[in-house]
């Protein structure tokens, strides 16, 4: 058996019940198209997008050439803004005019970094993408492995080239700036600018003029950017193929394997306000933009982020309509967890009374084993079992809707 190769149910077979678990009624899954069929005139590769079908190179180069070519571009313009000389002429003041030091919290002295940079973003990028191809031990599909990898390096490439933009056009004054500048100041020449002349530019800076440009960029933090953007995707990724948050009450092990990332990235940024490379500002400035860069880039590879029946799933890409996601359904993706817990991973995860339904409102139900998901935009409804184990009554009207 393959790497992406699972044992999977015949057609038309009925998942034995199991703890946690909805008996369906039909096995018939919900009809959909390929997720890679031919669009209109321009075409397109046609593909089934099934959990356990491995493509060739050469079909899924024709899905990720244009994201590779994006990902090549935005790491060409990143290391060229990365080198850059900071744009602004920012001015600052040094000393008051009796010789006391104004803004002594950018009189640190200059330190080795903890963790280098090059250490955070290897750190960031290759323990989410080990713990990935571990999980495909129990997941064993292709498509999932591609979505995790691409989607992690969306958020890393993204996050990476918002930081240096920032860095860049805003920047701000490291905690060893005065140290590395060594300014000189005359003040009998009144070189000074702004009210009683105590505002200074980088022409009074006599140190090495590499350092001084760095020590002029600190907003926002580069490493907790991209320790943000890695282990907030590995956490969600974790949640959704775990089913932590999800419809059973798990063991503690999972939680703590769940922050782990997180305990992780707050490490990395914690420790550039000890090395003082960073003040809590630039952590925080960069701990939010690496968040909202995972954050993003996992909605846009999977079908969900806290809705725990599908947020394990990996959306296909070229179909328009979306597709049709059914528990229990032939296309796998229901076993495509890592977790044997309440029927997950077996076709008998829980289909029902995720939050914020828009069958029922916040705890409502609207799927099971015979309702598909996302089929055309609308939800399916349930299976003729009903949703009895929320304590919700409904009845059924033609079409399977939920009234």
């Amino acid at each position: 058996m393959g790497l992406f190769t699972r044992n999977t149910r015949a057609p038309g077979t009925v998942p034995a019940a199991g703890p946690g678990s909805v008996a369906a009624t039909s096995t018939t899954a919900t009809p959909r198209n390929s997720a890679y069929e031919p669009r209109g005139r321009h075409g397109h590769h046609d593909m089934e997008y099934h959990s356990n079908r491995t493509p060739t190179m050469r079909l899924w180069f024709t899905t990720a050439w244009l994201d590779l070519l994006t990902m090549l571009c935005l790491g060409a313009v990143g290391l060229g803004v990365y080198y850059a000389r900071p744009a602004p002429r920012r001015s600052f003041p040094v000393y008051f005019q009796d010789g006391e030091i104004v803004y002594p919290q950018f009189a640190y002295p200059l330190r080795n970094n903890i963790i280098p940079i090059w250490l955070a973003a290897f750190l960031a990028s290759i323990i989410p993408i080990v713990v990935i191809a571990l999980m495909q031990i129990r997941v064993r599909s292709f498509w999932d492995l591609n979505n995790a990898i691409m989607g992690l390096l969306y958020s890393l490439i993204n996050a990476a080239v918002f930081q240096v933009f920032l860095k860049w056009l805003i920047g701000g004054l490291r905690p060893h700036f005065l140290a590395v500048c060594k300014p000189s100041v005359d003040f009998q020449s009144a070189t000074g600018t702004g009210l009683k002349a105590l505002m200074y530019d980088r022409s009074i800076c006599t140190g090495n003029e590499k350092e001084i440009n760095d020590a002029l960029e600190s907003f926002p933090s580069g490493h907790s950017t991209a320790a943000f953007a890695g282990f907030v995707f590995l956490y969600l990724y974790l949640n959704a193929k775990l089913k932590v948050f999800s419809n059973y009450a798990p063991h503690m092990w999972k939680q703590t394997a769940l922050y782990a990332p997180i305990l992780g990235a707050t490490l990395i940024a914690g420790s550039l306000t000890i090395d003082e490379f960073h003040h809590w500002y630039d952590v925080l400035a960069g701990g939010i933009i690496g968040t909202m860069m995972a954050v993003s880039s996992y909605r846009m590879m999977y079908a969900s982020i806290w809705d725990f029946r599908f947020n394990h799933v990996p959306l296909p890409r070229g179909n328009v309509r979306g597709y049709a996601y059914a528990f229990g359904g032939e296309d796998g993706w229901g076993e495509a967890v890592a977790t044997r817990r309440a029927g997950w991973g077996v076709g008998q995860g829980m289909g029902m009374g995720a939050p914020f339904d828009a069958a029922h409102g916040a705890g409502g139900a609207a799927a099971t084993a015979s309702g598909g998901l996302f089929n055309g935009g609308h939800h399916n409804g349930v299976g003729h079992n009903g949703v009895g184990n929320h304590g919700l009554h409904h009845k059924e009207v033609p079409g399977d809707t939920i009234v």
